[in-house]
């Protein structure tokens, strides 16, 4: 059995949906859980409602160790004000989960920038600020660490219109997971990402009429929970789509090349060549 006792966890996005599954899995697994959560609406509004309070009393309830917290992600203060803090009462911390997130979809001709930058600030800004707070915590102990970031769809293989800045974050954080993976290794800090598709408050455009039980976002968790375990040594650098009962790694792939026979195109024989190139490009 896998067992995360003694083990510390900071969720982000705690208080709902995908987040509050985590924190529930890992608490019962043993680890004490730090539950971050705002508080906002949908789109990053209104703070203040008692989410993160709510789950931390499940998890006491059920006879687990948990804390709540309002921090937010995109502010650096207040994220090494919440591994401080965490510090300060676990002295140590072993597993971070970044999974706290926004919605402002528009279209691009639509798009404010206020919309663009703060979905970032949430989605990308945070999972680095986390990350990096993280990691330097981590190192600093020398007893390594698990970080395990969330990613989507959107950002590798279905695009879908009003979501430029989601995308973007996303796509961005699955770079930021690769460099995490290569830059923790030496110390034992190893990163991973969730592409999960669930039926929370921020896929209810697509999915609210989905009654499949294998939406639950508790579906879901025990991955979040072997990633945050010592049983996931090696495992690093990974994007794994979770989905309908079905787990898969995600990777960047690269068609077979066509090449010139002199070395060098021109536009008129890439013309002629392009629908062969794209053709020929893995699904």
């Amino acid at each position: 059995m896998i067992r995360l006792d003694d083990k510390v966890a900071i969720v982000t996005g705690g208080g709902r949906g995908l987040g509050r599954a985590y924190a529930l899995a890992l608490a019962g697994a043993g680890a004490c859980v730090v539950v971050n959560d705002l508080g906002v609406r949908l789109d990053g509004s209104a703070p203040g409602d008692q989410s993160a309070g709510a789950v931390v009393n499940e998890i006491r309830r059920a006879g687990g160790h948990a804390i709540a917290n309002t921090d937010s992600v995109a502010d650096p203060a207040a994220v090494q004000r919440l591994v401080d803090s965490t510090l300060a009462l676990f002295q140590r911390i072993d597993i971070v989960v970044n999974n706290a997130g926004i919605v402002r979809s528009r279209p691009i001709e639509a798009m404010g920038d206020a919309d663009f930058d703060d979905v970032l600030a949430v989605h990308l800004r945070g999972t680095f600020l986390c990350t990096r707070a993280a990691m330097r915590a981590m190192r600093a102990a020398g007893r390594g660490g698990r970080i395990i970031n969330t990613t989507s769809g959107r950002a590798y293989y279905a695009p879908s219109a009003g979501t430029a800045n989601y995308a973007s974050a996303k796509g961005g954080i699955i770079s930021l997971t690769g460099v995490a993976a290569v830059e923790g290794k030496d110390a034992g800090i190893i990163c991973n990402a969730l592409s999960p598709l669930a039926r929370t408050r921020m896929s209810a455009q697509y999915l609210a009429n989905d009654q499949d039980d294998a939406l639950d976002p508790a579906t879901v968790a025990p991955l979040v929970v072997f990633l945050a375990s010592d049983a996931a040594a090696g495992v690093t650098g990974q994007v794994f789509r979770v989905a309908r009962g079905e787990i898969a790694t995600v990777t960047t792939a690269m068609g077979p090349p066509i090449r010139s026979t002199r070395g060098r195109w021109t536009a008129e024989e890439i013309a002629e060549r392009i629908p062969s190139i794209i053709a020929s490009t893995p699904t």
